[in-house]
């Protein structure tokens, strides 16, 4: 048990050293968990070609996931062998039963259904689905959504370490102005009391929170709470 979770401790230092997401790393150390106790806890190193097949068909017949589940677990285990144990298995030609993919024809709202869901919904969660309609963001970008990311000055919105590790800039809505002043406003007011419970802590990435051990509750931080805090 001690050696499965050294082993895991090793898969989250490697990838927060490569700076992937949270999201990431939640998911590469679930898939290779199961992984291994699928195979009854036996380690990695002793696996190879066929336990890797017999792995992915099982995720394929038996648990039937879909194809981009099935990726998921194929990518966590690339990385187990690859950045972990120093084994390339691009020429072990994996010939596992794939998950059987469904092509669906894309649906998509109209302007006037839009406005009937934005319509139905108020408070934060309107303030929220609106900035995602209107900027094209992504529901983990909205939630990753940091005070400091929203300028105001330039009306633009910084989206950092997105997909593939990608920052870019999109337009801030005018409309939404001061609606976004009046959450932060509410946000602060919040983060104000929890602090003073003992409560109110932010995720520091990486190894800032090491680095500032006090840094997620202090007050010069309030501006760094998610958008979402609430």
């Amino acid at each position: 048990m001690s050696g499965k979770k050294k082993l895991l401790d090793i898969v989250r230092d490697k990838i927060r050293f490569k700076h992937y997401s949270l999201s990431t790393e939640k998911t590469y150390v679930h898939w290779i968990k199961h992984y291994i106790l699928f195979h009854n806890k036996k380690h990695p190193v002793e696996m190879g070609k066929n336990e890797i097949e017999e792995y992915l068909t099982f995720l394929a017949t038996n648990k039937k996931v879909s194809p981009t589940t099935q990726n998921q677990a194929f990518a966590a285990i690339l990385f187990l062998y690859r950045e972990i144990l120093g084994v390339d298995i691009s020429e072990w030609n994996i010939q596992a039963l794939r998950a059987h993919e469904r092509k669906h024809i894309p649906v998509v709202l109209t302007k006037d259904e839009v406005q009937k869901v934005l319509h139905n919904l108020n408070g934060t969660y309107k303030l929220m689905v609106t900035l995602m309609y209107g900027c094209g963001l992504r529901m983990s970008e909205l939630l990753n959504l940091r005070v400091k990311d929203i300028d105001f000055g330039f009306d633009k919105i910084y989206i950092w370490n997105s997909k593939s590790l990608k920052d870019r800039t999109i337009p801030l809505p005018l409309k939404l102005k001061d609606e976004l002043r009046i959450q932060i406003k509410q946000v602060q007011d919040i983060h104000n009391v929890d602090i003073q419970g003992g409560f109110g802590n932010v995720y520091i990435p990486f190894a800032l929170s090491k680095k500032y051990k006090d840094s997620s509750t202090k007050s010069q931080l309030k501006q760094a709470s998610h958008f979402a805090y609430i």
